[in-house]
């Protein structure tokens, strides 16, 4: 592939290949996430100004040849040694490198033996970490550790719940909305989770219990109730965190002229008498 040449001077056969590949390769023919996107972009971030410091040349002067093994390895080095990556890190940037250079294939034959030797550089091997699970006691202990007499207490109740139940992630969970979750017939969560996957979980009893609106229990955010912030949109989160539920109304005060008995429901100092357990 030659140069093409511009007003502002030769663009070398890379330019060409890395625009391409984020907007023909990643958006349009496999429509990558935006997380695959970023992770990919600052990966060819990290690999442009490492060849600028090793070859002097600018990034937009680099072309294919500039990018041989050699440099490909002393980078994937680079990584470990000065920024202290891990292996998985390592891997992954490796990954990016490699998706783009077999989109480069087609596309620059004449750099056939370059791409070829990138392309050859195998993922460093490591040692993967057994999963572990709680035990039936270690989940019930989980659970039971919020305090359920307040408002947030009851969210991280549900929602601990949910996941010890479902195998939810955190996203994933957080993500969850009002019309995600159904409670009559059939009870489940429908989830849209990692690699845009979806997936419909049955619930237990006892989660459906805590779930449920009018329950002493609910999970905030599917009631409303004097002691829980009203209930929001359909489509907002089924669990909200403490910065998106809304604040406790003001309190009034009660008129002059109002008998003890008509006020019983409220303290001397004004306020409602503390939510129930």
């Amino acid at each position: 592939m030659l140069p093409i040449r511009q007003a502002g001077g030769p663009v070398t056969d890379l330019a060409p290949i890395l625009q391409g590949f984020f907007t023909d390769r990643l958006a349009r023919q496999k429509k990558a996430s935006p997380n695959t996107v970023a992770a990919y972009r600052d990966t060819c971030r990290l690999l442009l100004a490492f060849a600028q410091a090793k070859t002097g040349k600018a990034p937009s002067q680099l072309s294919l040849a500039d990018l041989g093994a050699t440099l490909i390895g002393a980078f994937l080095q680079h990584l470990e040694d000065d920024r202290g990556n891990s292996s998985a890190t390592r891997n992954a940037r490796l990954a990016a490198i490699h998706s783009l250079f077999k989109y480069a294939a087609p596309r620059a034959p004449e750099h056939a033996a370059v791409i070829s030797q990138v392309l050859a550089i195998p993922p460093r091997r490591r040692e993967r970490a057994i999963v572990s699970y709680l035990t039936p006691d270690e989940a019930d202990a989980l659970i039971a550790a919020p305090d359920r007499r307040t408002w947030h207490g009851r969210r991280d109740h549900a929602l601990l719940l949910l996941a010890v139940q479902t195998g939810l992630r955190v996203s994933e969970l957080t993500g969850l909305t009002r019309q995600d979750v159904h409670l009559g017939a059939g009870p489940h969560v429908r989830c849209h989770g990692k690699g845009r996957k979806d997936r419909a979980t049955p619930l237990t009893g006892q989660t459906v219990r805590v779930l449920r609106p009018g329950s002493p229990s609910s999970a905030p955010g599917l009631i409303r109730t004097r002691c829980s912030p009203p209930s929001p949109a359909a489509g907002s989160p089924a669990t909200p965190s403490k910065g998106s539920s809304p604040s406790t109304p003001p309190q009034r005060k009660p008129p002059a002229r109002r008998s003890r008995r008509r006020t019983s429901p409220r303290t001397r100092s004004g306020t409602p008498p503390p939510c129930p357990s």
